[in-house]
């Protein structure tokens, strides 16, 4: 699968990324766990249509009712249409210079904390009003009034931060001193999502092999391997314990389907997993 590197593939004619772009995102059909290399922060104004997002400590679903803060970096995109047959979603990016330049006006006198790579804004009134705006005054006169484009940048900010207060801040500012994640956090997180091996070394910025090598000496085992026998034995505990039955349980630890879960759990356990429900 190709990685989209974004924004850049919205303005292939520059060599050098805007400090601010907006651009206005349609589909007509489903895009699932495409990988993105987010190179600016972004606001996604999400009109139609539903979005999740895969980042290597955590993952987060909005629909058109939420917009969603994003921080740069790897991660994973599904977005899916809605009943009008499309996705829509107004996309602002911003870089860190910038965003240093709101933050010196704006300095927080709370102890900033490493925060989730999201902040999820619940649409309202004022937001509708705010990207009608953007809509009227265009994306190509934006482009070309740059501190115009700073204003609306500044505008959205300061009206988030009095709707969200200090959390919203601290959000802002754990952007401009993004610690990377450790290896075993982003492995612990995803032991029983269904996320490929390949798309977890993805999240981790590795390639597969340099993934695989990196996962023997921190858990020496192959990485198949051993989410395989995290996520049966995971399994065995809730059939053992009645809290689910086996044509429920397979979904919840990563499997995509019943026939391969009920193979791998009798390989591995000499039982069917229907011998404990």
């Amino acid at each position: 699968m190709l990685i989209e590197n974004i924004p850049d593939i919205f303005i292939p004619e520059t060599d050098t990324l805007p400090d601010l772009f907006v651009h206005d995102f349609r589909m007509t059909s489903d895009n699932v766990k495409s990988k993105v290399d987010l190179q600016m922060h972004m606001f996604s104004f999400l009109q139609i249509g539903r979005k999740q997002v895969h980042f290597a400590e955590t993952s987060v679903a909005v629909d058109k009712t939420q917009s969603i803060l994003t921080t740069k970096g790897n991660c994973l995109w599904t977005e899916l249409i809605d009943t009008e047959n499309s996705y829509y979603c107004k996309l602002f990016f911003f870089s860190e210079e910038i965003l240093n330049r709101f933050l010196e006006k704006h300095p927080l006198t709370l102890k900033s904390q490493r925060g989730i790579p999201y902040f999820v804004i619940e649409n309202d009134d004022y937001i509708t009003a705010f990207i009608n705006s953007l809509s009227a005054i265009g994306n190509k006169a934006l482009t070309e009034n740059k501190e115009l484009l700073f204003v609306k940048f500044e505008e959205i900010l300061l009206y988030l931060t009095q709707k969200y207060g200090d959390d919203f801040l601290i959000y802002l500012h754990s952007l401009t001193n993004k610690e990377s994640s450790q290896f075993r956090e982003v492995i612990e997180q995803h032991v029983y999502s269904n996320l490929k091996i390949e798309e977890i070394a993805f999240l981790c910025s590795m390639s597969l092999s340099t993934f695989k090598r990196h996962f023997k000496n921190e858990y020496a085992a192959s990485p198949g391997k051993w989410f395989q026998d995290k996520r049966l034995e995971k399994a065995k505990i809730l059939l053992e314990q009645k809290q689910a039955k086996a044509s429920d349980v397979y979904l919840d630890i990563g499997y995509n389907n019943l026939s391969n879960f009920s193979t791998a759990f009798k390989n591995k356990f000499g039982i069917s997993p229907k011998d404990l429900s």
